[in-house]
C-alpha cells in the first residue's frame, strides 16, 4: 500500500509545487527555502530533538513543551519543522536563536532520508495528528524514537481513517508513544490499531500555555487605541462561509449598541482584505490594525490584519466569538480567550475541540449560538452585563488552571525515549 501511495506522491508533486507558488502569489510572498522541502537542510544542530508542528496552531501548542525541553535538556539542540510559511513565522516570533526552524520535507522517502541524515535527531515529537506514512516509516527504519504529542482524533477523523483501517495499524506502530489528550482520543486511536503499550492519556498541553507578557502589554495598547470605554467584541479565526454571518451580526449589535466595536480577525491572511471590502460594501466604517492609528468613535470594525497578535487582540476585547464553528470546520482553540478571562461564544461545529468544549460548557464559561440572531443576542447580553461577563470569564480561567500538567506528563515520555 505504501508503494502505491509513494508513487502517487511523486506523480502529484508538480501540482503540490504549483499550489505552493500560487499561495505565495496570492499572499504576495516569496517562495524561499524550497530545497528544505526536499530534505536539503544544513547540518547544524545535529543529534538533537526534532519537533514537528504543521502550522500556527500546533506551533503555539508546542510552546510550553519546547520551553520545558530547553530548560531540562540544554545540551540538546532543538529543531522545529513546519509545513506552512505562517507556522515558520510563528517559530521565528516565539522562540529565540536556540531553536532552529526548517520546513518539513515532503512525504517522499528520499527527502525524509536526506533530512534525517543531515540532522541526525535523537527523537521526533510530532504535535497533534500528523500521520504521514513515509515520514513515519522512514523514521522507523532509522530506529528514531517517535512521540505523537498532544494527540487528538475526532470522531469525524476516525471515520475517515477507518476507510483505510488495514493500513492505519501499520502506520501507527511507528510511534513509541501516543500521548492522547483524552480517554476518548485514546479509544479512537485504539480503534485504529494502536496498542495499549503505546497509549498514554496526558491531557492537553494547551492548558499549560502562559500568556506572554508582550501580548499583555500589546493588549493594553490596543485597548487604549480602540477605545478604553467602548464595548468591544472579537470575532476570531473566522472562515469563508461564516463571515457573512459575522457581518449581519455586527449590524444587529450596532442597532442596540451604536458605539460597539467589532475586532475581526480572519483565520487566513488572504481573507484580511476581503473581509474589509465586505464590511465596507455593507456600509460599515472599517480600518486596519496595520495602519497603526487611533480608532475614532466613527469606526465600527477593526480588521486584525497581522499574524501572531491573536492573544493581544483577545486581551483588548470584552467578549470573544471563536470562529470555524458556525460552519463544519471543527472550531478553533477555545482556551486562548478563556485563559484571559473572556466569556467565550462558539458555534455548534466544535468537533476538533470537543473535550475542551465540554469542560468549558460544564463550568458555565461559554455560550453556543447557531446564526446571526443568536450570536447578536448573546454578544449584546454579555456586553451589557458586566457581572455575567466577569463570572463566565472567571469560570473559564478556573477550568484552565484545574487542567494544567500535561507538559510534565509529556516530559516523562520524552525522558524514556532519550534513554
Amino acid at each position: 500500500m505504501r508503494t502505491i501511495y509513494t508513487l502517487i506522491a511523486y506523480l502529484i508533486m508538480p501540482l503540490v509545487l504549483l499550489r505552493l507558488f500560487w499561495k505565495a502569489f496570492v499572499r504576495k510572498q516569496k517562495v524561499s527555502r524550497l530545497k528544505e522541502r526536499f530534505g536539503y537542510c544544513d547540518t547544524r544542530n545535529q543529534g538533537g530533538i526534532w519537533v514537528h508542528a504543521v502550522s500556527v496552531g500546533e506551533v503555539i501548542a508546542a510552546v510550553p513543551l519546547v520551553k520545558k525541553l530547553k530548560a531540562k535538556y540544554p545540551h540538546y539542540p532543538i529543531v522545529v519543522t513546519t509545513m506552512t510559511v505562517t507556522g515558520a513565522e510563528r517559530v521565528a516570533a516565539l522562540f529565540d536563536d536556540g531553536v532552529q526552524h526548517c520546513f518539513v520535507p515532503y512525504d517522499l522517502p528520499q527527502a525524509i532520508n536526506r533530512f534525517l541524515n543531515n540532522k541526525k535527531p535523537k527523537i521526533l515529537i510530532i504535535m497533534e495528528t500528523e500521520l504521514w506514512p513515509n515520514l513515519l516509516a522512514v523514521c522507523e527504519q532509522h530506529k528514531l524514537p517517535t512521540l505523537l504529542a498532544n494527540a487528538r482524533l475526532s470522531a469525524r477523523s476516525l471515520r475517515g481513517y477507518q476507510k483505510i483501517a488495514f493500513w492505519m495499524k501499520d502506520i501507527l506502530k511507528a510511534f513509541h508513544y501516543i500521548a492522547a489528550q483524552t480517554k476518548d482520543d485514546a479509544d479512537r486511536f485504539a480503534a485504529l490499531g494502536a496498542s495499549a503499550q503505546q497509549l498514554v492519556i496526558t491531557g492537553s498541553v494547551k492548558f499549560d500555555m502562559a500568556v506572554p507578557e508582550s501580548s499583555i502589554q500589546q493588549a493594553h495598547l490596543f485597548r487604549q487605541r480602540f477605545g478604553a470605554m467602548r464595548p468591544i467584541w472579537i470575532a476570531a479565526s473566522t472562515h469563508e462561509g461564516e463571515e457573512e454571518i459575522i457581518l449581519r451580526t455586527a449590524q444587529l449589535v450596532l442597532k442596540q449598541l451604536p458605539n460597539a466595536l467589532l475586532l475581526w480577525v480572519p483565520r487566513h491572511p488572504e481573507r484580511f482584505s476581503k473581509v474589509m471590502l465586505q464590511a465596507k460594501k455593507q456600509g460599515l466604517n472599517v480600518t486596519l490594525r496595520s495602519l497603526d492609528e487611533e480608532v475614532s468613535e466613527k469606526i465600527q470594525v477593526v480588521v486584525g490584519d497581522s499574524m501572531g497578535e491573536l492573544m493581544a487582540y483577545y486581551g483588548a476585547a470584552d467578549v470573544a466569538f471563536v470562529g470555524g464553528s458556525l460552519i463544519p470546520t471543527g472550531g478553533h482553540n477555545l482556551l486562548e480567550p478563556a485563559m484571559l478571562g473572556l466569556p467565550v461564544i462558539t458555534g455548534p461545529h466544535i468537533f476538533n475541540f470537543n473535550e475542551i468544549f465540554k469542560l468549558l460548557q460544564q463550568a458555565d464559561s461559554l455560550r453556543v449560538v447557531n446564526d446571526e440572531n443568536t450570536l447578536a443576542a448573546t454578544v449584546l447580553t454579555l456586553l451589557q452585563d458586566g457581572a455575567l461577563r466577569a463570572q463566565l470569564g472567571h469560570n473559564g480561567q478556573r477550568v484552565v488552571q484545574q487542567n494544567q500538567g500535561a507538559v510534565d506528563k509529556h516530559m516523562v515520555l520524552v525522558e524514556r525515549l532519550l534513554q
